[in-house]
């Protein structure tokens, strides 16, 4: 299994680095990475997109298919719709989310930036995202990009993790933390 993980993190790395070399040479990395981010969010949010990448019996062609409407209504750059092409006419779009995390990373570390990844109940406004990214760039010290999800299941709150840093203030885990205060003291 681990195998498995290293050659997967391995085959994105390559197609990753492959990306941004040719993002940086068109002077589109600003424009590729706002394409992947789309793509992880859609990703994120569609199971039969995520089934459609990973499925080993949709053929090459209805992968292509798929991807090129997909691409197309979203209003993806032609860079990253041939990039996207590529990996699925390679029969690779089983690795696409590890591509896209992979070229993020990389163009954050090139930036000396650190992503913090916040997950939060509800939306944040952009007032709370403004107050939170100051917070976060005074207590880190650098540029800090935000990784935004919402996970209801919080209740209320938010989890920053930061690099090996994790700062969990949602309810659900207070909550969790009182019940196993409160089974001690009986």
């Amino acid at each position: 299994m681990a195998g498995d993980n290293t050659s997967l993190s391995d085959l994105a790395g390559r197609y990753a680095s492959a990306l941004l070399d040719l993002a940086d040479e068109q002077k589109a990395l600003d424009q590729v990475s706002g394409d992947l981010q789309t793509l992880r969010s859609m990703i994120g949010e569609s199971e039969d997109l995520r089934r459609l990448l990973g499925s080993p019996v949709i053929t090459r062609d209805e992968q292509r298919r798929a991807m090129t409407a997909l691409m197309e209504k979203a209003g993806i750059g032609q860079l990253t719709q041939r990039f996207v092409l590529v990996v699925a006419n390679n029969r690779r779009l089983f690795a696409l989310r590890a591509m896209i995390e992979g070229y993020l990373a990389e163009l954050a570390r090139r930036r000396g930036e650190i992503t913090a990844a916040v997950t939060s109940a509800r939306s944040l406004s952009d007032a709370q995202q403004a107050a939170l990214l100051d917070a976060l760039r005074s207590a880190v010290g650098s540029k800090v990009q935000l990784d935004l999800k919402v996970d209801p299941a919080l209740i209320g709150g938010m989890i920053v993790k930061v690099g090996s840093r994790m700062i969990d203030s949602s309810l659900r885990s207070k909550l969790q933390r009182l019940q196993l205060a409160m089974k001690g003291v009986g």
